[in-house]
């Protein structure tokens, strides 16, 4: 039901009360308890006595027969492609689809109400404001040959963006998006499987794409969303456009590694050469950044000469000597 109501109200224009509940099969009342459940979802909505409810801008919901149509040519195709309204958790759901044998897939949520970032850090996101999704995906090479995979991943979504005329992003190690320091998109990887043998990951993104103010004063951190940049494509598009250079990042991961990713990682690094700290959990560590190893290792050049990190509890944040 509430996504029969959203597909009416996507156009930004006002519906009554009596129209929603004609179009929909439900009474009055019942339209109400769903404005008020479309509000709990983050959606600013506008209710004027005698005009009805309307979402002002509208909302650009994610296609679900369009974006299959422009994955369809994508090799090699995904097995299986869901979009939904609201889930617990894009990762979560890719991670249950890979146990039953799904071999690849791309599962989309407008809303996720256990959406989770890095750290356990949840990601804050309103309906239909960002693009939440995951790709389920099985490696053959072992646990131990993943490393640098969420760079790759990264690197990926920065050059798709790119290719969609947003050109001002970079990469912060491991896993973040930044434009000028704000925070774009994260990314969380969750795997299973045999260190030797196969593994099934579940590569999760949340992309910033039209976050309203009030949510963004609400992280605890700068944040910037695509519209801020420029971009006013369709989120259909644009979810097309980066599963697909996914993909092709990740079969070239597949059958080299990171090493062959690692010089266009670092030509969009954004702490490259540059004074950072490095954190993990009550211990520090001041250095200049020389970017990556071959495995996707944080590469240092501290008081104690040049040092390699690696993932874990490590965050990254720009760091000015005195």
């Amino acid at each position: 039901m509430l996504d029969k109501l959203l597909a009416v109200l996507a156009d930004g224009a006002f519906h009554s009360g009596s129209e929603l509940g004609r179009s929909l099969g439900i009474s009055r009342s019942a339209v109400w308890k769903h404005m008020q459940r479309l509000q709990e979802l983050g959606l600013e909505v506008y209710s004027v006595k005698g005009r009805g409810y309307r979402l002002p801008g509208g909302l650009d919901l994610i296609d679900a027969g369009d974006l299959q149509a422009q994955l369809s040519m994508v090799e090699p195709g995904l097995q299986q492609i869901e979009v939904v309204t609201e889930v617990d958790s894009t990762n979560a759901r890719a991670l249950q689809a890979l146990q039953t044998g799904v071999r690849t897939g791309l599962f989309v949520a407008e809303y996720q109400h256990a959406g989770r970032g890095r750290r356990g850090r949840g990601w804050l996101s309103p309906l239909a404001s960002s693009l939440c999704f995951t790709l389920a995906w099985r490696f053959n090479s072992g646990a131990a040959a993943l490393e640098g995979l969420s760079l790759a991943v990264g690197l990926a979504l920065q050059q798709a963006l790119a290719e969609q005329g947003v050109e001002q992003v970079g990469l912060k190690w491991p896993n973040d998006l930044l434009v000028a320091q704000a925070k774009l998109a994260g990314i969380l990887i969750e795997l299973s499987g045999d260190a030797a043998g196969e593994c099934q990951v579940a590569i999760g993104i949340g992309l910033n794409v039209a976050l309203p103010e009030a949510v963004a004063e609400q992280l605890d951190q700068p944040c910037i969303d695509l519209r801020a940049l420029g971009f006013s494509g369709s989120r259909t598009a644009l979810l097309a456009a980066l599963v697909r250079r996914l993909i092709q990042v990740l079969q070239r991961f597949e059958a080299g590694g990171f090493a062959q990713l690692r010089p266009d990682w670092e030509a969009v690094n954004v702490f490259q050469g540059q004074s950072v700290r490095l954190t993990s959990g009550t211990h520090s560590f001041d250095g200049v950044c020389l970017g990556v190893t071959d495995q996707g290792g944080l590469r240092l050049q501290t008081d104690k000469g040049q040092e390699v990190f690696h993932g874990g509890e490590i965050s990254v944040r720009a760091h000015a000597t005195a």
